[in-house]
């Protein structure tokens, strides 16, 4: 009967749902796209929550302060959009990933994902886009076990079932949180990164062409996007994936990417899965459209 109910939750939500948004949004470009797509998709998708997740790369110093850092950035990018009425849905992160597999990263984020869940049923779940190291919401799913059966968790995280080995960013930050979330019971959607979202690449021009002008946000990706590229040593025919779009996306459109169950893999700290057929299972995404989602994408970034 639970497995029942939770393959009822992997089902596409029909109607407007709520939505919270983990990101890590100072990490690199995309994320700063997916959280515009989000509330430009507000015909269907309501903003509940957004939360600044940790991240340590070459743009912080440490996790809390890429935590920090993208704390602002949302913030930023919330002005840039003129919505300063969503800045009161704006909560801190996690200072570090997880302790361990029984102990909660404790912060505003995980606590409020706790105690919001909560509003939500198995049969209206709250949605919870995760497209950074799963620390937030495995620390949510610790402080607080009641919210698995209320919450369906949309996560950018680890490669592709085939690829050999799990070394994507958000996952092999946090494996301990990854493991919580895949051991949990919650309903999973996952995009795999490597082998199947890294097909979600721009080029310079078609930015240049769809959003150059069209407002102050999309002049801001195009030119934070074209800066990036440059930085990282992109070719003067350089093309960026922008894959933290896809999560949002699967909520919407049925033709945006395709997806099929599997049962749910087991994240190692040597960073490979572990596979057992008698797992629960989860929704895995295989496919993405890339130009029916750009086409939706640039529309609504453009409004």
């Amino acid at each position: 009967m639970e497995q029942y109910e939770m393959l009822k939750r992997l089902q596409k939500p029909k109607g407007r749902v709520d939505v919270v948004l983990d990101t890590d949004t100072y990490n690199e470009i995309d994320d700063q796209y997916a959280l515009a797509f989000l509330i430009k998709s507000n015909e269907k998708l309501n903003l509940a929550g957004i939360y600044a997740a940790p991240f340590y790369n070459q743009n912080s110093s440490s996790p809390a302060d890429g935590m920090e850092k993208s704390y602002n950035e949302i913030l930023n990018v919330l002005s840039l959009m003129k919505r300063d009425d969503l800045k009161p849905l704006v909560k801190r992160g996690a200072k570090s990933y997880l302790p361990s597999e029984k102990e909660p990263a404790e912060s505003e984020a995980a606590r409020d994902l706790a105690q919001l869940a909560m509003k939500y049923s198995p049969e209206k779940p709250l949605y919870v886009v995760g497209i950074a190291a799963i620390t937030n919401i495995a620390s949510a799913i610790l402080i607080n076990p009641q919210i698995i059966d209320r919450i369906v968790v949309v996560w950018l995280g680890g490669h592709a079932l085939h690829w050999p080995d799990t070394r994507e960013f958000n996952m092999q930050q946090d494996v301990a949180a990854a493991r919580v979330l895949f051991n949990s019971g919650v309903a999973v959607v996952q995009l795999p990164c490597m082998g199947v979202v890294s097909a979600f690449t721009v080029s310079a021009p078609e930015l240049e062409h769809w959003l150059r002008g069209k407002n102050e946000l999309c002049d801001y990706l195009v030119d934070y996007t074209t800066k990036s590229a440059l930085k990282d040593g992109g070719l003067p025919n350089w093309t960026r994936v922008i894959w933290d779009v896809t999560a949002v996306a699967w909520l919407l459109d049925e033709d945006l990417m395709a997806d099929r169950l599997e049962h749910i893999p087991i994240p190692q700290y040597d960073h490979h899965y572990s596979f057992d057929p008698t797992r629960h299972f989860y929704r895995y995404v295989y496919h993405i459209n890339r130009d029916r989602l750009f086409q939706e994408l640039f529309r609504k970034l453009s409004q």
